[in-house]
């Protein structure tokens, strides 16, 4: 084999060099993205914790008991939240929500497009497709390196990085719920004179809305999983103890903040539930 090591591809240094020429050249550009991002993120952040902690615990059992219209699914909204804070994690939680709040938007603002596009052309399907493939299988640290990079310690890479894992689901799920659109849907749609976007907002998107809703509560337990490896890299939030946990062999705390984010996965994964679903009240 060393015939065939002595002519290595040098792929992990073109790498390297792109990421270098992006670093030299465009650094103004995501000196600014990171801006922008950070901005976002501590301002929500900073929204969240101006909240008294009772009156945010009342605020989203309120909020889902409005959608759910389920006094279970309210009540535990809030003996999750109130552990959560008993456990001391409240500042972390909200700097988690944020976090995973924002990266689930961003990764809806451009996953459904992405998704109705593809289901209207095949063939950018077939090229987007190995793509996603790609963005899902890869392990994480390999583009968490040049993003943190490019966008410095913090938060923002953690974010970009947990953008790229995630942002398959709902692209996939979007393509998958609108191109299985019952056929006779559309027919009839198109009997009455509908345009093509008619037929979008008022066939396609409402009859695909499950399987979308599938995408976003996917998105969201996708980010939640990179909680911890975003605390790698300077994001705050629930990943820090966790990570302190590992490094110090604290089994009580790593428990603890391993509990908060289960309880902060659940209760996301409830609200964002259609009405009505699978498990409802549960």
């Amino acid at each position: 084999m060393d015939w065939l090591t002595a002519y290595k591809i040098p792929l992990g240094t073109w790498m390297k060099s792109l990421v270098d020429l992006l670093n030299a050249h465009a650094a103004g550009f995501f000196d600014l993205v990171s801006w922008a991002l950070g901005s976002l993120i501590n301002g929500f952040t900073a929204l969240l914790v101006a909240i008294p902690p009772l009156l945010l615990v009342a605020l989203l059992a309120g909020l889902a008991w409005l959608l759910h219209r389920s006094w279970k699914l309210a009540a535990f909204v809030a003996a999750a939240l109130l552990l959560i804070a008993n456990l001391g994690y409240w500042q972390e939680t909200l700097e988690t929500l944020s976090l995973v709040v924002t990266a689930t938007v961003l990764c809806m603002l451009l996953g459904v497009p992405l998704g109705i596009v593809a289901a209207h052309r095949p063939r950018f399907y077939t090229v987007l497709r190995p793509i996603l493939d790609l963005m899902q299988t890869i392990p994480t640290f390999v583009y968490l390196i040049p993003t943190l990079i490019l966008f410095g310690l913090g938060v923002v890479p953690g974010l970009i990085s947990t953008v790229v894992f995630a942002i398959p689901a709902p692209i996939r799920l979007t393509y998958l719920g609108v191109s299985r659109v019952p056929q006779p849907l559309i027919e009839a749609g198109e009997a009455f004179g509908a345009s093509r976007w008619q037929l979008l907002w008022k066939v396609e998107l409402p009859a695909a809305l499950p399987t979308i809703m599938a995408g976003l509560t996917q998105c969201i337990m996708l980010s939640l999983s990179m909680v911890v490896i975003a605390a790698l890299v300077g994001a705050d939030g629930l990943g820090k103890p966790v990570v302190r946990a590992l490094n110090t062999v604290n089994v009580a705390r790593g428990f603890e903040a391993g509990l908060a984010i289960v309880l902060l996965a659940i209760l996301l994964d409830r609200l964002c539930r259609r009405p009505g679903s699978a498990g409802e009240g549960a």
